[in-house]
């Protein structure tokens, strides 16, 4: 039997997501295809000998594009079960009945998607008898990343110095024990996470390096879910390749917590840490649940700083509590915190998502604020209380894309963001020198951003 396993999109990654159920339904004895829709063509990966389509939707931006490919997946493989799987399957899955597909899979997707497929295989039909959403712990199996596009096609890691390097993708943990409000992680997986073992792990990289990795991007939502689990892979990986250099996830409230294991990355390689700041006003952060202050943002910036590991802070930079004195206040701490070249444009303009099942909607002072869901946007439409900080919003995007487009550097990009900010306020704009913005840091070629209605989309060629 013939199945084809989709990714629409992650953050220009070669996913995980595919690559390690495809080994474990290769070992049932299933011939597995794998096709990246941010690379590959539709055509070039299904036919009508396709029996199941399932589509790995890990984020809000490849859930819309599954959507959109959705009546092409039929048109060329019309005989084959369709499935979505993923951490935005559950959240959505009245919407997939909706276009007909059958089986709908969320949290430890794995044992799933192989009961789905021998029970087609059976003949036992279309109807889904797994779980929704699986929080059984699983039996990790060593991915096959063989079917995927080689790693030089995705996201590089640009240096300081302009030039580029390879990198891998690589998970250690899965789920998350945290519950910040707005994460989509947590309607899933309600605080819970899991480890994968760091032999798999450790051996999925050093196929990577193998396959020309010179950097590992770690994907967790949070590397520090367990620290000595970390610590054990970063430390084994340094041993065996003390030339690779390698980025995590991390909480600001972990960076404050741990000085000792972050002094362990920096030694073992780590070059930045991304860290979902989300925002600079302590009332915001106490809404999202994310366990850090202002002043601890600022206290682990300073304590990175001072080991040399470089900290990229992504924001949710529009709330329904957000104010234009909330927004310049958070241009201002970017200024001071001489972070221009250390934030992406594109996290200006980042407006909160709600999707379905968000804990956003359990707030109490949100009360004719947000709509019902609309399954055009996949989540609940907002309105800020003053519509200028939602025009600020929309101009901020618009601009943003202009000026990527365009080539402009993030100095160049800040300095507009500056002036229209203080001008929709009528507040004189104070100068910038622009000669003080941070040093620029290394990064990899595709931004990151999560929890957020997206603000570029990603254009897919089916």
């Amino acid at each position: 039997m013939n199945i084809t396993l989709i990714n629409p999109y992650e953050l220009g990654r070669q996913p995980f997501g595919l690559a390690e159920p495809a080994a474990l339904l290769q070992k049932a004895g299933f011939t597995v295809n794998c096709c990246d829709l941010s690379i590959q063509k539709l055509d070039t990966c299904l036919g009508t000998d396709t029996d199941i389509v399932a589509i790995y939707i890990a984020m809000h931006t490849a859930t819309r594009i599954a959507i959109e490919a959705l009546p092409k997946i039929k048109e060329l493989a019309p005989e084959a079960s369709l499935c979505v799987y993923g951490l935005y399957a559950p959240m959505n899955a009245d919407l997939f009945r909706s276009l007909d597909v059958q089986t709908i899979l969320g949290g430890e997707f794995e044992n799933g998607l192989l009961s789905m497929a021998k029970r087609i295989q059976t003949g036992a039909g279309d109807t889904q008898t797994e779980p929704e959403t699986c929080l059984e712990k699983i039996e990790f199996i060593a991915p096959d990343r063989s079917k995927l596009p080689a790693l030089s096609k995705y996201a590089n890691l640009i240096n300081t110095d302009g030039s580029t390097q390879t990198v891998g993708f690589a998970e250690t943990t899965r789920g998350c024990k945290y519950h910040c409000t707005h994460c989509p992680v947590v309607p899933v997986y309600n605080g819970k996470f899991y480890v994968i073992p760091a032999d798999i792990v450790l051996n999925d990289i050093r196929n990577q390096v193998k396959e020309g990795a010179q950097h590992i991007s770690f994907g967790d939502p949070d590397f520090f879910n367990g620290p000595g689990h970390a610590l054990k892979i970063v430390r084994a990986l340094h041993r065996e390749f003390p030339a690779l250099s390698y980025d995590v996830t991390i909480k600001i409230e972990h960076i404050v917590k741990y000085p000792e294991e972050m002094q362990v990355l920096k030694e073992t390689g780590c070059l930045f840490i991304l860290s979902a700041v989300e925002a600079v006003d302590d009332d915001i952060l106490g809404y999202l649940e994310k366990g850090h202050t202002r002043a601890d943002f600022i206290k682990a910036l300073a304590f990175l700083h001072k080991i040399n590991i470089d900290l990229t802070p992504t924001f949710v930079a529009f709330t329904p509590w957000t104010t234009l004195e909330i927004y310049l206040e958070l241009l201002r701490h970017i200024v001071e915190l001489q972070l221009i070249e250390s934030v992406a444009p594109v996290q200006l303009s980042i407006r909160l998502l709600i999707p379905a099942g968000s804990c956003i909607l359990d707030i109490d002072n949100l009360d004719g604020m947000i709509g019902e869901f609309d399954a055009s946007i996949l989540g609940h439409p907002w309105a800020n209380p003053d519509p200028r900080v939602d025009k600020l919003q929309q101009d901020i995007q618009a601009w943003v894309m202009q000026a990527e487009a365009g080539g402009l550097s993030r100095a160049e990009i800040f300095k507009s963001i500056w002036t229209m900010s203080h001008q929709i306020a009528n507040l004189p704009a104070p100068a910038l020198d622009l000669e003080h913005t941070g040093k620029p840091i290394p990064r990899l070629s595709e931004n990151w951003y999560c929890c957020a209605e997206p603000t570029c989309e990603q254009l897919v060629s089916f």
